[in-house]
């Protein structure tokens, strides 16, 4: 059984502020299955954003894994994926996080590239 949406967001930023990593929740979704986006914010104008995993891919559906859905783009093009996701899903959670080397504290979750 998968952790609900909102208690593993709740640990994934006490993660984040454990090794220094800013982590703030920019919107919340369904506290039960709400999908999750993570921006990481290279505060250079531009950002990493992950989110789930395709369904079906080993280890989905007893854990959340995530894969890179844009890698270090402009931060335009970030709002601009996670508007359109919104429009789709509008139970979906995003948490930005803030690290210029691009740190994300997600080495467990992230599928194999």
């Amino acid at each position: 059984m998968r952790l609900k949406s909102e208690i593993w967001v709740q640990a994934y930023l006490r993660i984040c502020a454990v090794n220094s990593v800013t982590g703030v929740l920019v919107r919340r979704g369904d506290a039960d299955a709400g999908a999750i986006f993570i921006r990481v914010c290279r505060l250079n104008g531009t950002s990493d954003l992950y989110g789930p995993a395709a369904a079906g891919l080993d280890g989905m559906d007893a854990e959340r894994r995530f894969a890179l859905c844009l890698p270090n783009g402009p931060d335009t093009a970030a709002d601009a994926y996670l508007a359109r996701q919104a429009g789709y899903d509008p139970d979906l959670w995003i948490i930005e996080t803030e690290n210029r080397a691009g740190r994300h504290c997600l080495d467990d979750w992230l599928m194999p590239s």
